[in-house]
C-alpha cells in the first residue's frame, strides 16, 4: 500500500485548500500515479497548536511505478506548482503533499518510512483508516486502531461534509 498525505491551510493559486488538494489528485493522475482511493475530507488543528486557520486533510491510496525518491520528487514538484515554498517547519501551507508508507517499507532515507510523525497525527491516522483500515506501521508492528487509540486528546479533528 503507498499511501500519501494531503493537508493545506491557506489558499493556493487555484482556490481554497480543499479545492487546491482535489486538484492535486487529478495532477497525481496526469504523472503516472492512479488514486486507487481517497479518504473523506477532515478539517484538524494545527499541530503543533497554534493561531493558525485549520487543516484541511485527506490520505490518499495510489498505485505507482515511481521509487519512493522520485513519488517524493514528483509530490515536491506538484507541491511548487501550487506555489509552495518551504520556509520554517509547521508554517501555514497552500499544500502540503507527504509520502506516508510505500508498501511495507522501512528506511531511514530519504525519504524515510513510514514517514517519522505518521504515528502521532490524528491528521494522517483518521483518514488513513478510511484507505487502509487494516494497515499496520511496518516498523513498530501497530494496527491503526492501536495508534488512533495513542494519539494525543489535544489533535483536534472533525470529519468535513
Amino acid at each position: 500500500m503507498i499511501l500519501i498525505g494531503l493537508g493545506a491551510n491557506l489558499p493556493s493559486v487555484t482556490g481554497p485548500p480543499r479545492r487546491t488538494l482535489e486538484i492535486a489528485l487529478t495532477r497525481l493522475e496526469a504523472r503516472g500515479v492512479h488514486v486507487v482511493a481517497c479518504s473523506r475530507w477532515y478539517e484538524t488543528a494545527p499541530v503543533p497548536i497554534s493561531d493558525q486557520p485549520w487543516y484541511v486533510n485527506a490520505v490518499a491510496r495510489v498505485e505507482t511505478p515511481l521509487d519512493p525518491a522520485a513519488l517524493l520528487a514528483c509530490l515536491h514538484d506538484i507541491e511548487r506548482g501550487f506555489g509552495r515554498i518551504r520556509t520554517v517547519v509547521n508554517a501555514p501551507r497552500a499544500i502540503d503533499l507527504d509520502l506516508l508508507a510505500y508498501h511495507d517499507r522501512v528506511e531511514t532515507g530519504p525519504p524515510q518510512l513510514p514517514h517519522p510523525r505518521l504515528n502521532d497525527r490524528a491528521f494522517v491516522l483518521f483518514p488513513l483508516r478510511d484507505v487502509g483500515p487494516d494497515w499496520i506501521d511496518p516498523k513498530t508492528g501497530a494496527s491503526l486502531d492501536t495508534l488512533i487509540a495513542r494519539l494525543p486528546a489535544d489533535q483536534d479533528t472533525r470529519l468535513l461534509s
